[in-house]
């Protein structure tokens, strides 16, 4: 998957994340976050030995991550609403 590839996948991410976590934000904002959330995800899920192959198995890593940032960014900062 290419680098556009990439950021459609993260926004994507971001936007479920954001949806399940009953969070708010803009393009670039999901586009962060899911990127991020891929890495966290990569990390978390491989620490405990489970990988996802492919987009789906990128995806649902990407979200997983992806909420467990917004978790710890809640836990950190308060939620803002």
């Amino acid at each position: 998957m290419g680098i556009i590839g990439g950021i459609i996948l993260g926004a994507i991410a971001g936007w479920l994340a954001g949806s399940i976590m009953d969070e708010s934000g803009g393009v670039l904002r999901n586009i962060i976050l899911g990127i991020v959330g891929g890495f966290v995800g990569s990390f978390v899920l491989g620490f405990i030995g489970i990988s996802g192959h492919g987009i789906v198995g990128s995806l649902i890593v990407s979200v997983i991550g992806a909420c467990i940032v917004i978790w710890l960014g809640r836990l950190l900062f308060g939620r803002k609403n």
